[in-house]
């Protein structure tokens, strides 16, 4: 029977530390060796790291991944390894080399470069224009990246079509809830139709505002799933290709010879490379099953928050962090995913209460301290709240208190916060929500203040649902009960809650889905059943605050479309649909 060991290395790299990565690269290479791998895969650009952004204008940058693909084309003797890196040859290409026993043989330059979303390729890279099918270990073998396979007809139509066997597509895909079904259903799709077992090699790991969830798949030529990657951690998946099932499936399902047709119009080149005849290592170990359960909401999404800050507190090199808990939901919720992240010893927690801080929300702050096991400062606002006060008393004479006078409070613990950051080297982990940071209900230079922002595209009413998940996920109440019957509220004035200026979250959350995700207009969310005002007043206030938004640390992307990379918008602008 012919048969493929295949090995697909879902790695972690850091972008612009080739040589961390040359050496992650190079265990894993030498793992797969032992364990009898014919051809063994790597995520998109993982040489380099992704997205590398604009050190892609640095020559030198260009010339070290170089420097660093040669190093591994000389540890890859005895099997073929594919890896993602940057070509250059009078331009610069999203690449994949095919390296086979010790030698460079070919390399390929993605066709298809995505420019939406958080994706800006046209703005690096050139595309490529050919399909090449390659013989590996005798089998016929295409390889393309990334968004090549999110085509109906692309490159591996083309390269099924010319007797490729197996389709091996390496790739760098972001997370965002919801995706992991999508990409499924589009690769059994892509594998089914054309008769060819599917291998799709993700990267895992965060990367500033993108976290990569890994969940590599290897899918038969009926579209059903063989193997499965961890979720958000690393993980080498080996598993042996049945190529013979392969072509009894097409003789009995001829839509994979129609392929020419359907690309009729297109210029890519097509072409066979011969790089091995049959495998190099013949005795081969015998593998050990792998589990197949995946995670699902809330769980998915609170595994993205926990990667997602720990490489960028790792990866930016800070000794720890730091969060201010007011009592609340959401500094509850990131005090959980630091402590998971990072160690308890790693996270320290500051209450920092004011005249108009409930008993409540300090005891709150004390328990849930204890009960995750971090370190609590307590730093009373009270003094240099009266000093400010106190200081602008004779320009604000004659003028009644407002949200000054509230907001001065957020700035002193905003300052607070920065100042032990100064001190000790903690990074300040903001708290907001997307739901207040959609609607501007947030401080500048107050609690907006941090490095990194946890939560910033995690909408209220979900807050609630992860932070019930970290409860159920420990057996215990990490997150002591009242936090989540009492009214959710800043505590910068009497009696203050959150609805005396937003509409319920209840409410306000698919609002906000409506309007930022999916660009509906005003009219069509009223259509939708929710009160006029309460959409008009919610468009208006997002609307309003691109501003601050500007100014908000980065922070995980989520939800299909996040503020910043996702969501560009003018400050300046007088389009308004309220």
């Amino acid at each position: 029977m012919r048969r493929l060991r295949l090995g697909m290395a879902q790695i972690n790299p850091t972008v612009g530390d080739f040589s961390g990565n040359v050496t992650r690269i190079s265990q894993v290479v030498a793992e797969a060796r032992s364990l009898g791998v014919d051809l063994l895969t790597f995520p998109e650009l993982a040489l380099c790291g992704y997205p590398p952004e604009d050190l892609l204008f640095k020559p030198q940058f260009i010339e070290e991944n170089r420097r660093s693909l040669d190093r591994i084309i000389e540890s890859s003797s005895g099997m073929t390894v594919i890896l993602g890196f940057v070509d250059a040859r009078q331009d610069i290409y999203n690449a994949a080399a095919v390296i086979h026993d010790g030698r460079l043989v070919d390399v390929y330059h993605k066709i298809y470069l995505p420019n939406y979303g958080v994706f800006d390729e046209n703005r690096y890279f050139r595309a490529g224009n050919e399909c090449p099918v390659y013989t590996i270990a005798g089998v016929g073998v295409g390889i393309n990246i990334c968004e090549d396979i999110w085509y109906e007809v692309g490159p591996a139509t083309v390269q099924t079509s010319a007797g490729a066997e197996v389709i091996i597509n390496i790739s760098a895909s972001p997370y965002h809830y919801g995706k992991r079904d999508a990409r499924e259903r589009m690769l059994a799709t892509r594998a089914a139709d054309s008769v060819a077992i599917f291998a799709y090699n993700n990267l895992v790991g965060g990367q500033d505002e993108l976290v990569f969830d890994g969940d590599s798949l290897v899918l038969d030529e009926k579209g059903q799933i063989i193997a499965r990657g961890k979720q958000f951690e690393e993980d080498l998946v080996v598993t042996d290709l049945d190529i013979e099932s392969v072509f009894r499936t097409r003789l009995h399902d001829p839509r994979w010879r129609k392929a020419p047709l359907l690309r009729q119009g297109q210029d890519w080149v097509q072409k066979t490379v011969a790089v091995s005849e049959g495998p190099l290592m013949t005795e081969k170990p015998a593998l050990s099953s792998r589990p197949s359960d995946v995670c699902v909401f809330p769980a998915e999404v609170y595994e993205a928050l926990v990667l997602g800050t720990r490489d960028y507190v790792r990866k930016n090199s800070f000794s720890g962090v730091v969060i201010g808990l007011s009592g609340g939901v959401d500094s509850s919720l990131v005090a959980c995913v630091a402590a998971d992240a990072l160690g308890t010893a790693n996270v320290v927690g500051v209450s920092m209460p004011s005249r108009y801080s409930s008993p409540g929300s300090m005891t709150d702050s004390r328990l849930l301290a204890q009960n995750l096991g971090i370190r609590l400062l307590t730093i009373p606002i009270e003094k240099p709240f009266q000093a400010y006060l106190d200081t602008l008393a004779e320009a604000f004479a004659g003028i009644r208190p407002d949200a000054t006078e509230e907001n001065l409070q957020a700035r002193v613990r905003g300052n607070l916060l920065m100042a032990l950051s100064n001190k000790f080297g903690w990074l300040v982990l903001n708290t907001g929500n997307k739901s207040e940071i959609a609607t501007g209900y947030t401080t500048l230079y107050g609690d907006m203040a941090g490095g990194f922002a946890v939560i910033k595209d995690v909408p209220k009413t979900m807050v609630y649902q992860l932070a019930r998940y970290c409860n159920e996920r420990a057996g215990r109440d990490l997150i002591p009960p009242d936090i989540f019957t009492k009214p959710p509220s800043a505590e910068l004035r009497p009696e203050q809650k959150d609805t005396d200026f937003l509409p319920l979250y209840e409410q306000l959350d698919p609002i906000l889905t409506a309007y930022v995700e999916e660009d509906k207009s005003v009219e069509q969310i009223i259509g939708m059943g929710f009160a006029p005002e309460t959409v008009k007043k919610s468009a208006r206030l997002v609307d309003r605050s691109e501003y601050k938004r500007r100014q908000a640390p980065p922070g995980i992307k989520i939800t299909a479309r996040a503020f910043g990379r996702d969501r560009r918008l003018p400050i300046t602008n007088r389009f308004k649909e309220w």
